[in-house]
C-alpha cells in the first residue's frame, strides 16, 4: 500500500432525518438504511418536531441518534446538524429512499473538492402514468435551474453546511432559500443521476394536478420575494 493510500479514510455521513408523525413509516425507513452500501463510520439522527413524540417512541432500530425540537423542517435540520460528527451531511425526508450506493456516489462527489455538496434525481414509487410525468419535470427543473430540493436528498459538507449558518428558520422554502445563498455564495452543486424513490401519498391526498399547481405556485412567488409567512397560508387554509 502506497502513503497517498495509507493517508486516505472514508469520510462519515451523518444522515439527518426530521419526522413529524412519521411513526408508521420511520422503521421502514430506518431498515432500508441498513441495506446501503455503507463506508465505515455512518450515523443516523432522526430530529421529531413533534411535542408528543410519536415517532421517536416508534423506532425500534438501535443506534440511532433520536432529538426533540421545536416544528419546523428547518430548525429541526440544523439541530439534527448540531450534533452531527460526519464530515458530510445527508439531510432526508421520511418518505424518501436511498439508492443502494448513495453514500459511495456521495464520497466520491465530494472527494476533489470542486463541489460543496448536491442532490440526487428523484422518482415517485406509483406505476401510474401520471407520476412518470412529474418525475421527469423535477429532472428537468432541477437540471435547467441547478437548484434541487429538499425532497432530492440534498447532502452537504458539514463545514460549508456550517461556513453559511446552515437552514434559515422559516416556515417553508427552507430548501431553495439555502440553495439561493449557496449560489450567492459562489458554492457549486451537483446533481447525480442516480434516483432516490419517494412516495406519492402528498399528491394522492391532495390531487396530483392540484398539489402541483400549488406547489409551482408557492415556489414562483418565493422566487419573486414572497415571504414565506405569507406562503404558508396555502397549507393552512387547505
Amino acid at each position: 500500500m502506497n502513503s497517498a493510500d495509507t493517508n486516505k479514510r472514508p469520510c462519515k455521513v451523518s444522515i439527518i432525518i426530521p419526522v413529524l408523525r412519521e411513526q408508521g413509516i420511520i422503521n421502514d425507513l430506518l431498515k432500508h438504511l441498513k441495506t446501503l452500501q455503507t463506508p465505515p463510520e455512518l450515523e443516523v439522527i432522526v430530529v421529531d418536531g413533534s411535542p408528543t413524540h410519536e415517532t421517536l417512541d416508534a423506532i425500534k432500530e438501535k443506534d440511532i441518534v433520536l432529538l426533540s425540537s421545536a416544528q419546523g423542517r428547518g430548525h429541526q435540520l440544523n439541530q439534527g446538524a448540531a450534533v452531527a460528527n460526519g464530515d458530510i451531511l445527508l439531510f432526508l425526508h421520511a418518505d424518501t429512499t436511498l439508492p443502494v450506493n448513495a453514500l459511495q456516489c456521495i464520497e466520491g462527489t465530494l472527494q476533489d473538492g470542486q463541489f460543496v455538496g448536491g442532490a440526487f434525481d428523484l422518482t415517485i414509487s406509483s406505476p401510474r402514468f401520471i407520476f412518470r410525468v412529474v418525475s421527469r419535470l423535477i429532472f428537468f427543473r432541477s437540471w435547467l435551474t441547478r437548484v434541487p430540493f429538499g425532497d432530492q436528498a440534498i447532502f452537504l459538507r458539514k463545514n460549508y453546511f456550517y461556513a453559511i449558518y446552515g437552514y434559515k428558520d422559516i416556515p417553508l422554502m427552507e430548501d431553495l432559500e439555502l440553495m439561493r445563498r449557496i449560489r450567492k455564495n459562489g458554492g457549486k452543486i451537483t446533481l447525480l443521476r442516480e434516483r432516490v424513490v419517494t412516495s406519492p401519498r402528498r399528491w394522492e391526498c391532495e390531487g396530483v394536478v392540484i398539489c402541483t399547481l400549488r406547489n409551482w405556485t408557492i415556489r414562483t412567488l418565493y422566487f419573486l420575494r414572497v415571504h414565506p409567512d405569507i406562503l404558508i397560508q396555502f397549507y393552512k387554509n387547505e
